[in-house]
């Protein structure tokens, strides 16, 4: 044990596996997604510290096929990305492609749902988060009146103690309450 086999060693594999919902082969077939994004830049073989170190630039993975016709590709890379830049590390990759997995527990999906929409990172969904997460979701094809309208809308249906914005637990209530969620918020590897 402990012997490289191929791009990671068994130890960091284990790691891997022990933070993920995937199991080796899953792992592999996610590198060879990352490496694929930029051959050059990615070695074939990852020490413990590339898997952090080296990072695709957000342009180089809103290429992906899964990401690029979302209209939330710009906010998920920031939120996945450790310093929030969008640029994504294998360890960061990885951590996307878990939590958007079919088998991630919809407590997981929820709690990073919620950061996606919470654009202002004030632990809160805010008029202005929802008008962004609105802008989004219709691609800016909404009037500014549509799109108050509507923001008013949800806070009146949704914003529980009334405070003009919606806490984590609101916006979990609303979660539980669809059942479109789990098959809305995934992607397939």
């Amino acid at each position: 044990m402990g012997n490289k086999v191929g791009v990671f060693t068994d130890e960091q594999i284990e790691a891997f596996q022990d933070c993920t919902f995937f199991t080796k082969k899953e792992i592999l077939r996610i590198f060879r997604r990352f490496r694929e994004l930029a051959p050059n830049a990615i070695p074939k073989v990852m020490s413990s510290v590339d898997t952090n170190r080296i990072r695709l630039p957000y342009q180089q993975v809103k290429a992906m096929t899964e990401l690029k016709e979302n209209p939330f590709c710009e906010r998920i890379c920031q939120v996945f990305s450790e310093d929030g830049t969008g640029a994504l590390s294998f360890e960061d990759f990885l951590d996307l492609f878990s939590v958007l997995s079919e088998i991630a527990p919809r407590e997981l999906k929820t709690v990073y749902a919620f950061k996606i929409y919470d654009f202002d990172g004030d632990n809160y969904l805010g008029k202005e988060d929802l008008r962004s997460t609105l802008r989004c979701l219709t691609r800016n094809e909404l009037s500014e009146e549509e799109v108050e309208f509507v923001v008013e809308k949800v806070l009146e249906e949704t914003d529980l103690d009334d405070d003009g914005k919606l806490s984590y637990i609101e916006f979990e209530h609303v979660i539980s309450r669809s059942p479109d969620f789990m098959t809305t918020f995934h992607v397939r590897i």
